[in-house]
């Protein structure tokens, strides 16, 4: 059963940055960040750079923090999901979430690599608007997508 979206609380800090930690180490086999990050550095890199600048959600499944999304404004800064909670809507309630909370729309950016994320935001209506690269020190080839209502 999949619990209510709600904001992260900040005891819930460690649990969301482990979501983040295993979820990017799934998906992200080809970057060189990705292949070096330790559970510790990512605590710190989500408590520095993510929690620290955007709105967090969470949204639970089977009793524990299962996935995550990080609001700028109408900009999906991330959306994670841990890999044994996937392919259970969770991610497709995150972006409803999103969607309700900016009905005006939404951009983001994922890699080009990144060929289950770049499926899933299509088939909930995002469109591709630009390719280039995402920045230093990734550098990798990524896509801006938009959803417009």
């Amino acid at each position: 059963m999949t619990g209510e979206i709600r904001r992260m609380t900040e005891h819930e800090i460690d649990a969301v940055a482990a979501v983040w930690y295993r979820a990017g180490v799934a998906a992200y086999p080809y970057l060189p960040g990705w292949r070096s990050m330790t559970p510790e550095l990512a605590l710190e890199v989500f408590c520095k750079h993510i929690a620290a600048h955007c709105d967090i959600y969470v949204i639970e499944h089977q009793g524990a923090i299962a996935g995550y999304l990080a609001l700028k404004g109408t900009y999906v800064d991330r959306l994670y999901i841990d890999p044994p909670s996937q392919g259970h809507g969770l991610g497709t309630a995150l972006i409803e979430h999103a969607r309700r909370l900016h009905s005006e729309g939404l951009e983001l950016h994922t890699h080009q690599q990144n060929v289950a994320a770049c499926a899933f935001y299509e088939r909930l209506g995002f469109v591709a608007v630009r390719y280039g690269l995402s920045p230093p020190p990734e550098s990798a080839p990524d896509v801006e997508y938009h959803w417009r209502p």
